[in-house]
């Protein structure tokens, strides 16, 4: 044996990435980030994993870190396991997602596993996050609806919300609807780009129906989100909805860059990551079904 075999570094072990595509119900969880003595959504997939695995909980990446009591449909996660034989044969990720579903169901569901493309990173490759919130429109609040709508009063001028919405579409400084991250000034700017947003009555066909009042529909796409973006810029649609605020505040507000004076963000509950979009050379599908293309970025 040589110094340089003493010397050589211990090679790492062969690890294998999974991506996964998750399902959760936010009301269940304090939030999606892994924290101590507290039910999160990476905490429990973590514990899942290692229980079915018989390895340490492993480090859950997802495309987004949502708020205690905000749902998702799509969110995307990355995961890095110990190198697997299995991990090409469909039947035995299935029935990985299977032993899963069973020790995480029904607050979360694991509706897709599977080996993630190389180099794929589930926040760091995304190029766009897409959410919807709920509103209810009515005087008093549908108890079949509570953690899943915000209520308020109307009528709301959705025409005029719409307009609005219109204005935080391209790339803006968001910093006056974000909670400013711990140590950066109040005068650094929260750069972010906005793809779509849009705002529409939901017919009675597209799901939950109230028993009385409508339901709103405000969707934000847009290549990432600051923390509390997207309740924030509901809250001051819904402001122009009710004619507290005009389409000009919604301009102004963005062009001054200050929270002050602007309403407090809307509740989790209304909230939704519907899905995460990746590049198409990166091997995933091409997007999620439920949602329409990517729009053109301005």
């Amino acid at each position: 044996m040589t110094l340089f075999d003493l010397e050589a570094p211990t090679p790492e072990p062969p690890s294998l990435r999974l991506r996964l595509v998750l399902a959760y119900d936010g009301r269940a969880f304090q939030g999606f980030a892994a924290q101590p003595g507290q039910r999160t959504v990476a905490g429990a997939l973590a514990e899942a994993l290692g229980t079915v695995l018989g390895c340490p909980p492993p480090r859950i990446v997802g495309a987004g870190r949502t708020d205690a009591g905000v749902h998702a449909l799509g969110q995307v996660v990355h995961v890095d396991l110990p190198s697997w034989p299995d991990a090409t044969d469909p039947a035995a990720l299935e029935r990985l997602r299977h032993r899963l579903g069973r020790l995480l169901a029904p607050h979360l569901v694991v509706r897709e596993l599977g080996p993630a493309p190389a180099g794929f990173d589930a926040r760091r490759s995304a190029s766009w996050r897409h959410y919807r919130y709920l509103l209810h429109e009515a005087d008093r609040p549908d108890p079949r609806l509570e953690g899943l709508v915000w209520c308020v009063p109307g009528p709301l001028a959705d025409r005029a919300m719409a307009q609005a919405a219109d204005v935080l579409v391209g790339r803006h400084d968001f910093r006056a609807l974000c909670r400013r991250p711990p140590g950066h000034p109040p005068d650094e700017p929260l750069w972010r780009r906005v793809l779509s947003a849009s705002v529409r009555p939901l017919a009675g066909d597209d799901g939950l129906v109230p028993t009385w009042g409508r339901l709103l529909q405000v969707e934000l796409r847009a290549e990432a989100f600051c923390h509390q973006m997207v309740r924030s810029a509901v809250a001051l649609l819904v402001a122009v909805g009710q004619r507290r605020r005009t389409v000009a505040d919604v301009h102004q507000v963005l062009q001054q860059g200050s929270r002050q004076g602007l309403p407090a963000p809307a509740p989790p509950g209304g909230l939704t990551l519907l899905a995460v979009g990746y590049p198409p050379h990166d091997g995933l599908p091409p997007g999620p079904t439920l949602l329409p293309p990517d729009p053109p970025v301005p």
